[in-house]
C-alpha cells in the first residue's frame, strides 16, 4: 500500500482535523500509511492585519495546494469556510466528513449571553459576515479585528482585551473548548458562513485519489455545501464582503438561506430558498439571484470597487 500524505496548517485546529482524518483513512483501509506534512501558511504568518486587507482566507490553503502541486502531499485537509468557491484546474474536494455545530458562539468572562452586553461594549472578531450581522443588531458595540489561532483568542479575552468574543462553535468543541461556550447564536440570527462546521478533503482529481477517500464522505453534508458553495460562487463576494449562506435538508428537500451586507451592517439583504436536494446547485444559484437582484449586486460592487 502506498503512504498517503496529508497538508496542514500547524495550528491546534488544523492538526486536530488532519489528525482525524488521518485516523478515518487508517479505520477505512487496514494497512495504508498516513503521515502528515505540517506548515505555516501565509495566513498564520499574517497577524496584525485582517484577512480581508491582505488576502482572504484564500492565504490559508495557498501553500497546501503548492505542496500537492509540487508532489510533497497528496492530500490537504481544510475547514471549509476557508476555501474559495474555485479550486485551481485539477483539484477538487474529493470529500467531505459530516457537519459540526454550524453555529457561531458568543464567548464572555463576564456576560452570559449577547442580549446583556451593555452599551459600547467591546466585541472580538475579524470576520466580516460577524461584524455585519453584529453592527445590525447592536450599532453601539465596539467591534476590534481578532486574529491568531483558537487558544490565542481565548488568552486574549480572558485577559480582559474584550468584553466578548465570537468563534466559530464547531473549533470550539473539537478542540474540547465547548465548556467556553456562553451562548450558541441562533441560525437565523447569525447565519453562518458558506461551509462552516464541515471538514474537507482536497486532493489532485484522480480516480485514484477519490477511490482512497470515497469510504469518507458523508454525502447529507456533501449536498447542503455543494448548494452552499454555488451560491457564493453566484455572487464572486471577496473578503471584504459580508456574505453568509447555510443549507439544510428539510421535509426530504433542501432550504438554503443567505445574507449580504455592507460591514457597517446598515444594509442587509436576506432570503432563502427550498427545493429537492438534486437541485443543490440551482438552487443555491437560484438564492444569489434573488439577492443580487434585490439589492447585494450593488452592495457587492460598491465594495469590490472600495
Amino acid at each position: 500500500m502506498p503512504t498517503l500524505r496529508i497538508a496542514t496548517r500547524r495550528s491546534q485546529l488544523a492538526l486536530w482535523q488532519a489528525n482525524h482524518v488521518a485516523d478515518l483513512l487508517r479505520g477505512a483501509h487496514p494497512g495504508l500509511e498516513v503521515e502528515l506534512v505540517p506548515m505555516v501558511t501565509q495566513g498564520d504568518r499574517i497577524q496584525d492585519r485582517a484577512l480581508a486587507e491582505v488576502g482572504g482566507k484564500g492565504l490559508f490553503i495557498k501553500e497546501l495546494e503548492v505542496a500537492m502541486a509540487e508532489d510533497r502531499a497528496d492530500l490537504a485537509v481544510h475547514s471549509m469556510k476557508d476555501v474559495p468557491a474555485d479550486l485551481p484546474p485539477g483539484y477538487a474536494i474529493a470529500c467531505v466528513l459530516p457537519r459540526a455545530d454550524p453555529r457561531d458562539a458568543f464567548l464572555s468572562v463576564r456576560h452570559p449571553n449577547f442580549c446583556n452586553l451593555p452599551q459600547g461594549a467591546r466585541i472580538g472578531t475579524s470576520s466580516q459576515r460577524r461584524q455585519c450581522i453584529l453592527r445590525s443588531l447592536r450599532p453601539d458595540l465596539e467591534i476590534h479585528p481578532l486574529r491568531g489561532n483558537v487558544d490565542t483568542r481565548l488568552r486574549k479575552l480572558e485577559a480582559g482585551e474584550f468584553d466578548a468574543i465570537i468563534l466559530a462553535a464547531a473549533g470550539l468543541t473539537r478542540l474540547g473548548w465547548g465548556d467556553r461556550i456562553s451562548e450558541y447564536l441562533d441560525l437565523g440570527v447569525s447565519v453562518p458562513a458558506v461551509g462552516q462546521g464541515v471538514i474537507g478533503i482536497e486532493c489532485r482529481d484522480t480516480p485514484e485519489m477519490r477511490r482512497w477517500l470515497a469510504p469518507l464522505n458523508h454525502e447529507a453534508t456533501r449536498e447542503c455545501l455543494v448548494a452552499e458553495r454555488a451560491y457564493a460562487a453566484r455572487l464572486e463576494g471577496s473578503c471584504q464582503s459580508p456574505i453568509a449562506g447555510h443549507a439544510r435538508h428539510v421535509d426530504g428537500g433542501l432550504r438554503i438561506e443567505g445574507l449580504v451586507g455592507s460591514p457597517d451592517g446598515r444594509r442587509v439583504y436576506r432570503d432563502a430558498v427550498t427545493g429537492p436536494v438534486v437541485d443543490a446547485v440551482r438552487l443555491g444559484t437560484e438564492l444569489a439571484d434573488r439577492l443580487l437582484a434585490a439589492g447585494a449586486g450593488a452592495l457587492l460592487a460598491e465594495l469590490r470597487a472600495s
